[in-house]
């Protein structure tokens, strides 16, 4: 099992900066997969982007490529989610993902809004 804690999210205005954290309660090389998806109003959730512990290229939408990164801190026990030239299109409740074999956990949610 793990918890994660999320922080981060705000208001912010189209073409502005926003960074995601999460923090684990597990280290992160005993998680096969972090990331994050987002669940816009009415719509289904959505991969954001995901990374895996164990080394590789982060994966990321089409929608947000280039423009947000993922990436995480062992130390720390945290990824984080850099999310820079922001759009109304990005405004969604962006959720923090584990996965650990078959098992998906999930942090509580955070608001992200992007004004035009």
């Amino acid at each position: 099992q793990v918890q994660l804690v999320e922080s981060g999210g705000g208001l912010v205005q189209a073409g502005g900066s926003l960074r995601l954290s999460c923090a684990a309660s597990r280290n992160l090389f005993t998680i096969n997969v972090v990331g994050w998806f987002r669940q816009a109003l009415g719509k289904q959730r959505e991969l954001v982007a995901t990374i895996r512990t164990g080394g590789g290229s982060a994966n990321y939408a089409d929608s947000v490529k280039g423009r947000f990164t993922i990436s995480r801190d062992s130390a720390k026990n945290t990824m984080y989610l850099q999310m820079n030239g922001l759009k109304p299109e990005d405004t969604a409740v962006y959720y923090c993902y584990a996965n650990i074999g078959f098992q998906d956990y999930w942090g509580q949610g955070t608001q992200v809004t992007v004004s035009s």
